[in-house]
Formats: structure tokens, C-alpha cells, sequence
């Protein structure tokens, strides 16, 4: 079962995501602000990071993201958002995709995108070295 950490401050959209997400056969741990993100990253390795954007400050999700690259096993990374007028479909950010929470079987679509992406990228990494 593929690990997730998801990162979101609205307790409504993190519960929904969260539900969505063990629904499609995941294990998520949630985080409520970025901070706590951060302290999970250290504890746990993910196979993907989703984060919103802004939580306790307006680029919150960024340093979430930023920390999860910076980890040797290297989970997927993606913004999530689930206020559609932000941002368009399809919109990139810093080469990774936005997810977006409207459409859910898109939404487990990409999230399996991401982790698969993931792994690929993990086999060739070890076959190179």
C-alpha cells in the first residue's frame, strides 16, 4: 500500500482528500499546516507529497514541497487545490502537476500517475548505478 502525506489547513478538504484517497486503496497520514508536514517527512517516507498551496502563510505548500525533494528517498510531489477559480486545469507548477480534488476519479487517476512516475524514475536510478 502506497504511503501519501497530505497536507492541507482546511480540516474539510483534508478530511474529504484523506477519505477519497484510503477509499482508492492508500495509506494517508495528514498534516494541518506545513510545520507539521515537515515533522512527518522526517519521520516516515512517502511515495507522494500532496500539499495546498497556502496554509499558515501564502506559499506554505512550497517549503513543504521544497523538504520533500530535499529526501534521499524522493517521494512525488504535487500541489493540490480544491478551489477550481485559483488556478486553470492542467496548470504547472515547478514542472509538477497541480491535482486538482473536483473530478475524484481524475483525481486517483494522478495520484497513480505520480506514484508510478515515481518508481519508474527509482528503477532507473538503481539500474544506473
Amino acid at each position: 500500500m502506497a504511503r501519501v502525506l497530505l497536507a492541507d489547513d482546511d480540516p474539510t478538504a483534508r478530511l474529504t482528500l484523506q477519505t477519497v484517497l484510503e477509499a482508492g486503496g492508500y495509506h494517508v497520514d495528514s498534516a494541518a499546516s506545513a510545520a507539521e508536514a515537515v515533522s512527518l517527512l522526517d519521520q516516515s517516507e512517502y511515495e507522494l507529497v500532496l500539499t495546498d498551496l497556502a496554509m499558515e502563510s501564502p506559499e506554505a505548500g512550497l517549503r513543504v514541497l521544497a523538504h520533500a525533494r530535499m529526501k534521499d528517498y524522493r517521494p512525488a510531489t504535487a500541489l493540490v487545490t480544491s478551489w477550481r477559480a485559483r488556478s486553470p486545469r492542467g496548470h504547472k507548477v515547478s514542472g509538477r502537476m497541480l491535482v486538482e480534488a473536483e473530478d475524484l476519479p481524475e483525481l486517483l487517476g494522478q495520484v497513480a500517475n505520480l506514484i508510478s512516475s515515481r518508481a519508474s524514475r527509482r528503477v532507473r536510478r538503481t539500474r544506473k548505478g
